[in-house]
């Protein structure tokens, strides 16, 4: 029933929502569940990503030398940490310690990769859904800056 849930569980995310039901279920399958204490580090500020993570049970605190107000740093269930990191290598921009005891499911980058490649409709899908993301991001943040008026 474990893996039932995780792909219910991924399948809330707009990215894993695009994926054929097969694909959702083979990335479910290959994925790490990761069980923290209270104050373990999930990853370091300026580590290189390999993997992105799906918040199962618990919170996470990032703790990012750009933000000051640290409530609004709060992970929590059904959330997505490093959903960059799924697709290409980066450094990580911040710290993420659990501020309770947690779960996360583990997705690799080379796992979601090859679960695209061997599924290329999903891969298709995936790819429309972070470009109309990343369009309605851009587009907001010209509209904030009145580029839109």
């Amino acid at each position: 029933m474990a893996l039932e849930d995780d792909i219910r569980d991924m399948a809330r995310l707009p990215i894993f929502q695009e994926m054929e039901p097969d694909a959702l279920r083979l990335l479910a399958f290959s994925a790490e569940t990761k069980i923290l204490r209270k104050g373990d580090i999930l990853f370091r500020r300026s580590e290189v990503s390999d993997s992105g993570f799906l918040v199962l049970s618990g919170s996470f605190q990032i703790d990012a030398p750009s933000h000051r107000d640290s409530t609004a740093l709060v992970i929590s269930p059904y959330s997505l940490i490093g959903e960059m990191a799924l697709l290409t290598a980066t450094e990580r921009p911040a710290t993420v310690t659990a501020r309770e005891p947690s779960t996360v499911l583990k997705i690799p980058r080379t796992v979601f990769h090859r679960v695209l490649k061997e599924h290329p409709k999903s891969a298709i899908r995936v790819r429309a859904s972070l470009e109309a993301r990343l369009s309605r991001f851009t587009g907001g943040l010209a509209s904030d800056q009145g580029l839109l008026a």
